[in-house]
Formats: C-alpha cells, structure tokens, sequence
C-alpha cells in the first residue's frame, strides 16, 4: 500500500530561496535542485547583512521560487558554515549543480557574479568586491516537497 502523500507545506509560511537573480542562471541552478545535481549553494555574509537577514541555519526550511517567481520545491538546510572562499572544499563547489569540477572554476563563477553589475546594484555598493577573506555562507541543503506543476 502506498504512503498518503505529504501534507502540502504552508508555502506561505516559509521564505523564499532565490538562486542568483531571476533569469536563465536561476532557472538553471533551479532545475539542478529539481534533479538532485544541486545540494548546496554559497552566499555572502554581507548579503544576508544588507537584507537584514539572519544566516541561515541547521532545519530551515525555504520554498524555492523559479525565474517567474513560482515555487517549484520546499528545501531544508542541513548544514552550514561561515568560511572565507580560501576555505571551500572540492565536494561543496561541485554539489553547487553549476557544473564545476574544481574548486577554482566554482571561484572564478562565483567571482564573475559577485563582481556583476546586479550584485554590486542589489548590495547598493557599486565597487563591491570578493577576496580571501570575504565570509562567505556554505549551505547544504535536502528537497523536502516538488510542488505540483513543475514538471520534475
């Protein structure tokens, strides 16, 4: 006999995981949560800071919206660390789901968009830059739900 189906979570509740900014990036990072080839991302301290966000910790769970802003899946954090990009190990930067198979190709991704106009406009900081000593947020994260309609 099957298991009833998950009760569906109140999506409202939850905050929202956007992966880069709305577009074709975020629709590809959005599709590899869908597969699985994406279980971890990065952030900045300073953008959390700048939101007014608190870092994202163990349990927390987000619905993940796509490019349009529909939600396509609920996610849970399962670990996090504040490390500077000097500090990221091969698994994370390959779990990331860009297509990285090194530590220093998911850096130089990473640096291209945080060094990008949209990121320099959204932290209202126009000559922000990323070092080695920059903290950054590594997260790990589970699918918890695909909602209906999203095709995967």
């Amino acid at each position: 006999m099957a298991a009833a189906p998950a009760p569906d979570p109140d999506l409202d509740a939850l905050p929202r995981a956007e992966f880069a900014f709305p577009g074709p990036l975020r629709d590809r990072l959005v599709a590899a949560v869908l597969d699985g080839s994406k279980t971890s991302t990065t952030g900045l301290v300073a953008d959390s800071e700048h939101d007014g966000d608190p870092l994202p910790r163990s349990g927390h769970r987000e619905v993940v919206v796509d490019a349009s802003g529909r939600p396509v899946a609920v996610i849970e954090v399962t670990q996090v660390r504040v490390v500077p990009p000097v500090e990221v190990d091969p698994a994370h930067a390959v779990d990331e789901g860009g297509g990285h198979t090194s530590v220093a190709e998911g850096r130089a991704d990473h640096e291209r968009f945080r060094h990008g106009e949209e990121m320099r406009a959204a932290l209202g900081d126009p000559g922000f830059t990323v070092d080695d000593t920059t903290p950054a947020v590594l997260e790990r994260f589970r699918v918890v739900t695909v909602l209906p309609g999203t095709g995967a």
